[in-house]
Formats: C-alpha cells, sequence, structure tokens
C-alpha cells in the first residue's frame, strides 16, 4: 500500500513517517517546509535505512496535490498539513481558516478524482471546546473556543458531507491529545521555526539555555494546581494510532477515534517531571492566560483500544526523558 502523507516533515508527521517504513509501506512525503527542516529526510533515512520520495510543497495549492497524485498511485492519504498554533490562530484567524480548510479540500477533492477514497485526519481535541466533564469520549458535544479548533471542526464536518453524498470514502478522524516526547534515537522531536508554541519544545528550549524561562499562562484555573491539565500523550504512540487506524480501513465511512493516556497533567507537573527525571532545573514566570485555552482535557480512549487494538504505552517520565535526549543529541 502506498501512502500520501501531508506535512510529513513535521513532528508527528516525520514520526508516523518511520513507523510506516518500519512496517514495509511505502510512503510518499510533502510539506512546505514552513515549520521543519529538509534535514528530517536524512534522520528518517538514518532511523529506517529508508528513503522516502519527497516533495517540496504546499498542499493548499491543487496544482501541487494533482501534480503528486498524477506522478504516483496513492491508495491512502493521512492528513497532517496546517497550521497549528492555538494562540497565533486567535490572532491571525483568516490565515488558519484558509490555509487549513484549503489544504484539506484541495487533498480530499484530487484524491478523489485519482480514485482514492481513504483519509486518515489529523483533528484534535480542541473540537470539544470546554467540555463540562472529564474523560473526554467522542459522542461529546463538538463547540470550538478558537479558531484553530474551528478549523479542525469544520474539516471534520467537510469530510462527513463528503461521504454522505459518496458511500466510496473510508475515513478516519483522529481527536489527540497533546503529543510530547521524542524518537528513542534523539533524531527527531518537536523542533518548531521560531518561538514555540506548545510546552514542552519551549521547556527543553528554556532547558538548553535559548530562552531565559518559561512563561506559564494562568495559575487560576479551576484545577488542582491552578495551573491547565492536558492529557499528554508521546509522539510515538501517536504514530503508532495512526497506523493502527491505516490497518484497520476495511469498511467505508467515517470513523472518529480520541488518542491519549486517559490522564491529565498539569503544567507544573509537567515541569518537576522533567526536572526530575533530567536533572534539569526550568525557571518559570507565571503570566496571563492566554487566549483560547480551557482549563482541564483529557481522554477516554477505550474505542480506539476496543476498535483499533491501540493503547498508549508510554508514560510522562519517558515523554520528558525522550524529549530533552532529542535536545542533547541534536542541539547542544
Amino acid at each position: 500500500m502506498a501512502v500520501l502523507i501531508t506535512g510529513a516533515t513535521g513532528y508527528i508527521g516525520s514520526h508516523t513517517v518511520v513507523e510506516l517504513l518500519n512496517r514495509g509501506y511505502e510512503t510518499v512525503l510533502v510539506d512546505n517546509l514552513s515549520n521543519s527542516d529538509i534535514s528530517v529526510l536524512d534522520k528518517i533515512e538514518e532511523i529506517t535505512g529508508k528513503r522516502p520520495v519527497f516533495y517540496e510543497l504546499d498542499v493548499a495549492i491543487r496544482e501541487n496535490v494533482e501534480r503528486i497524485f498524477s506522478e504516483n498511485h496513492i491508495d491512502a492519504v493521512i492528513h497532517f498539513a496546517g497550521l497549528k498554533a492555538v494562540g497565533e490562530s486567535c490572532k491571525l484567524p483568516s490565515l488558519y481558516y484558509y490555509n487549513n480548510i484549503a489544504s484539506a479540500t484541495a487533498v480530499s477533492d484530487v484524491a478523489a478524482r485519482h480514485g482514492c477514497f481513504k483519509i486518515i485526519f489529523s483533528s484534535s481535541a480542541t473540537v470539544y471546546g470546554e467540555p463540562e466533564t472529564v474523560p473526554i469520549t467522542e459522542d461529546f458535544p463538538l463547540h470550538t473556543s478558537n479558531p484553530y479548533g474551528t478549523t479542525k471542526l469544520l474539516i471534520e464536518n467537510i469530510y462527513r458531507d463528503a461521504y454522505a453524498y459518496d458511500n466510496r470514502w473510508n475515513i478516519t478522524l483522529l481527536r489527540y491529545f497533546n503529543p510530547i516526547g521524542s524518537h528513542e534515537s534523539g533524531l527527531l522531536g518537536d523542533d518548531p521555526n521560531g518561538i514555540p508554541n506548545n510546552l514542552m519544545p519551549y521547556i527543553t528550549r528554556v532547558a538548553a539555555g535559548q530562552l531565559e524561562k518559561l512563561s506559564v499562562f494562568g495559575n487560576d484555573y479551576p484545577t488542582r494546581d491552578g495551573t491547565g491539565v492536558r492529557d499528554y500523550i508521546h509522539v510515538v504512540d501517536l504514530a503508532i494510532g495512526h497506523v493502527a487506524a491505516l490497518e484497520r480501513m476495511t469498511e467505508t465511512g467515517v470513523h472518529t477515534f480520541n488518542l491519549g493516556t486517559g490522564k491529565g497533567c498539569s503544567v507544573l507537573e509537567i515541569i518537576e517531571a522533567f526536572e526530575r527525571v533530567n536533572g534539569v532545573k526550568i525557571p518559570y514566570v507565571i503570566t496571563e492566560r492566554r487566549s483560547g485555552d480551557v482549563p482541564e482535557y483529557y481522554a477516554d480512549s477505550s474505542k480506539a483500544e476496543r476498535e483499533l487494538g491501540w493503547k498508549a504505552e508510554r508514560d510522562i517520565d519517558d515523554m520528558c526523558r525522550s524529549a530533552w535526549n532529542f535536545i542533547v543529541r541534536t542541539k547542544k
């Protein structure tokens, strides 16, 4: 089976490519490198011994997607490409609506014209907005609290409509929570361009002395220590979840799964775990809440375990240890 991976050199995409290659899948990669680096291809090759086909293209442009499908036989698509920072989306909503929706629709439209009706979409727990209770199951009401989450929900609806009018579609929506950690080799990790928006790359840059201190956005949430609580999942577990979903795309329809650990950790708990397992002090300062953030959410992923045979195996210590190993191996 040949799989097209969009956003393939990004954090989650690159780890998923490794898992696919290690399982014998043929892969075609595309990324515009807006938030990643071409050197990721070398690292994928070093880990797997295989050099995948790669296109440096923007999939929001339909002609680019058409070129990829015309030059390759594609059986399925895993669609990661898109802008992903909650805070930035609140400042630049139009950019997020254009980029994320244009990318998703271009990929699905061109895929269908070439007879490819299997798509795994990188959705997000942000489609649940601020849930009334936790843990969150897939049948919770959907309502978003920031433009990033709204783009994910709109794309989900676009894909649901696609199946409603053409039952050849086999679409899996993976709503995952907060990926952190790195590949065990230390070669792949979360390495965004510019100032990071997510917690762990910010922590590792502070630990490496690249940033003076960590900003903790709010300590007055109704949580056990006042800081935001999230379901942090190891990126390798998440990548394996995509492979599990791909291997079970046997029935047409729209299939939705949460991918998380089922446990919530606060920002301060993550800092403490990182300091403990790595022996590195993380100075931090409490700042104002970040626009669009919610106090607490974590997953009920029992459906994925039941139907995909998937379960997160790695714990917070594994996540913190591997994240720092990536920095020590590649950055220091």
